[in-house]
């Protein structure tokens, strides 16, 4: 074997390195040190500005130092007009397909390895908004994604639901929503009540703090 496959070889026996978690705009950043410095952090801004990869980045980071004992995945199912009682399988089963972006995130932030056994042992739960009523989590790290497609009274739930040593992150794009008529979203409401209560952050994210492409800040703007 030559040299120069023996270390291709080689390569393919070790893992890839994982995500580090790091901001790449001062709003980023001070979004961030809110997520640490308090118990509830809103984030609004557009899509790709870093809203659900950095609070899903410190949720892991969390975890993986023992900071929390769980990290909880949630969001409206609200896509298509297609309600949650169409989808079939178990209550993880149904919300899985919106989430997909977030698992791919956790992956690279934990490895895939310890993402499956961290699922598998309800170390990482992901749970859909309509059913968290009536639980509580503790010593966790939740987020609620797609906020802006939830109603006030969704998010006060969410809210409640905050156990002890735990930190919670609502985030959402106010201009995108895919509520029908006659809902309203609460994510903007919200945001505006809670914001001068000490232990809650509200941070806001823009076009300049988009990460994609930057064609998309171009795109946003003119539509």
């Amino acid at each position: 074997m030559s040299k120069k496959r023996e270390r291709v070889s080689n390569n393919k026996t070790q893992p890839p390195a994982r995500k580090v978690l790091k901001p790449k705009s001062k709003n980023q950043a001070l979004y961030i040190k809110s997520m640490i410095d308090n118990d509830v952090t809103f984030c609004s801004g557009p899509a790709g500005s870093g809203k659900t990869a950095l609070a899903v980045g410190l949720a892991c980071q969390s975890l993986l130092e023992a900071k929390v004992e769980k990290i909880i995945i949630t969001r409206p199912v609200v896509e298509s007009g297609r309600g949650l009682g169409y989808l079939p399988g178990t209550l993880t089963e149904k919300i899985l397909p919106y989430l997909i972006p977030i698992i791919e995130e956790m992956k690279l932030y934990l490895g895939a390895d310890t993402f499956n056994l961290s699922k598998s042992q309800n170390i990482i739960e992901m749970c859909p908004l309509e059913y968290m009523r009536g639980r509580n989590f503790h010593n966790s790290f939740m987020i609620l994604d797609e906020a802006q497609n939830a109603t006030f009274e969704q998010i006060k739930m969410f809210l409640t639901r905050i156990g002890m040593g735990s930190k919670a992150v609502i985030n959402g794009d106010i201009s995108q929503t895919d509520l029908n008529d006659h809902a309203e979203g609460g994510l903007d409401d919200c945001m505006t009540r809670l914001e001068k209560i000490d232990g809650v952050a509200v941070c806001k994210l823009f076009g300049a703090d988009i990460v994609r492409n930057k064609i998309i800040a171009d795109i946003l703007a003119a539509l």
